[in-house]
Parts: C-alpha cells; structure tokens; sequence
C-alpha cells in the first residue's frame, strides 16, 4: 500500500519529520513558557523511550504481526468488519472512521490515568517537566503496545479502509505533535481553534501537577470528547506561566535519564 508514492512506514515517518521539525521552529520563534531544562538536558531521554517503543514494537510485530494498518488490511481482504457489511459511501465510512478511532484512543487516555496498574505505565510521560514537542514521543513501550492492540480491535469491528487507518494515525501523531509543542499562540486564535481541535494551551493544563487539572483534557485530536463528558478544563489555575508541569512526586532529576523513564512502571513509589 502506498501513498503519495511512499509506503506506509515511510509516508509516517515523512510526516512525523515533517510536523516535528515545524513544531520545533516555531516553539523556538514563539515559545509560550521559559524552559525549565534545556532541550539538550531532556531529549536525548525522550527520543531514547521513542528509539526503545521502536524497537519493541518491532520484535512484538515480528512475532506476532498486528498493528492498525495490518488489520485493516486483513479485514478488507477477508469481508470483516462493520464497513464490509453496510455498503456506505466511502466518505462517510471514513469520518466515522476518524471519529470512532478518536474516541477509543480519548477513552483509552481516561483508563490510563484511572486504573492503577495502567498509571503505573502512562505515568513516564507524565513525568516530562518541560512540555515540547519531544513530549509527543515520551510513551513507554508497555504503553504503545497495548495500544496498537486497541487500535487494531477498534479497526476490526469498523473494517475500516487501510489507506483511512494510515492517514488517521499520521493525524492523531501530527495533532499530538502541536498540542505537547511549547507553542504560543494568540488568545483569539486559542479559543476558535480548541472548539475543533486540541490546542497546545488546552492540552497544557492536563500536565499540570495539580491532580484535578491532571485529570482533565484527554484528547490527542478533537476537542469535543472532553467537554461532552465533562472532565474539560479552560485554564489552569495558576496560569500557564505558574503552573507547574509533571507530576508533583517525581520533580527531581530522574525524569531526563532515559533509564530512569524507561524502569518507573516497575519502581515502587
């Protein structure tokens, strides 16, 4: 399968270098808050859990070859799935597609934080104390992989088009990519956008230190899950220039060391 005349991985890859390179020039003209580590103190570890969750993902998919796209290819060529039976234009398979996919991966983020076994795992990203677009790949492996799961159980019911799963996942990376960006953007802008999307400020407030603001603004991409179930959250309360990003246990050095992240889920408190 290919698109724009690459093939998946490397349309994904493109996409991800592309997005990732914008988010970092423009958080470097227009940055929203002074940086409490310099970038050099914390990617090398944040790009080190993406290096790990590569390689992971790599050797589980070797054994066991799952992921989203994967499956949706299987579901097209063996008739599974719910788009496989009903017969609907394809531009409306295609947006419920998105939207579906979208929610599971917001509900998929409420059960993070809220099953304690689960929080253990989605707390190393958590633990960033800066927030840029690096903090968009600070995922650990245990977590990407039950995601890929997710996803791939979600795009078996739907028999969602491959090409449509592809194009998703670039704009779930994408949209995360912007909203962790150290990005500031004017108020007016801020307030149109996040009615559709989730905006960098909107987002920031779900890594404050503050438990009730940790636990609000799930989504990655659209906006509209967190307010239709009530657990939105407009501004923290001290202000995006007050408030403290990570998590209130773990403010000493341990989060920029790559194998301090990487071992937290299986460190006592």
């Amino acid at each position: 399968m290919a698109l724009f005349g690459l093939s998946e991985g490397q349309f994904r890859f493109a996409t991800f270098v592309a997005i990732f390179l914008i988010m970092t020039l423009l958080e470097t003209a227009l940055p929203r808050r002074e940086r409490r580590h310099q970038r050099l103190a914390r990617w090398p570890t944040n790009i080190g859990v993406l290096i790990a969750t590569f390689v992971a993902v790599s050797m589980i998919t070797f054994v066991v070859p799952i992921t989203a796209t994967l499956t949706a290819i299987w579901a097209q060529s063996s008739g599974w799935g719910l788009f496989n039976v009903v017969g609907w234009p394809v531009w409306l398979e295609a947006l419920i597609a998105f939207v579906v996919l979208d929610f599971v991966i917001w509900a998929q983020h409420w059960v993070m934080h809220h099953v304690p076994v689960l929080w253990r795992v989605h707390r190393v990203h958590h633990t960033d104390q800066d927030l840029d677009a690096s903090t968009a790949v600070r995922f650990h492996p245990v977590e990407i992989i039950l995601s890929i799961a997710l996803k791939s159980a979600a795009v078996l019911a739907l028999g969602a088009d491959p090409i449509v799963v592809v194009v998703f996942e670039a704009a779930v990376n994408g949209a995360a990519l912007f909203n962790h960006a150290n990005l500031k953007l004017s108020g007016a802008t801020d307030r149109v956008v996040r009615l559709f999307i989730v905006t960098p400020d909107m987002h920031r407030v779900h890594h404050s230190s503050t438990l009730a603001e940790t636990n609000s603004n799930y989504g990655f991409l659209l906006s509209l899950w967190d307010r239709l179930f009530r657990v939105y959250t407009d501004q923290p309360a001290k202000g995006h220039d007050g408030m403290t990003i990570g998590l209130e246990d773990y403010q000493a050095e341990g989060p920029t060391r790559l194998g301090w992240s990487l071992g937290l889920p299986f460190r006592k408190r």
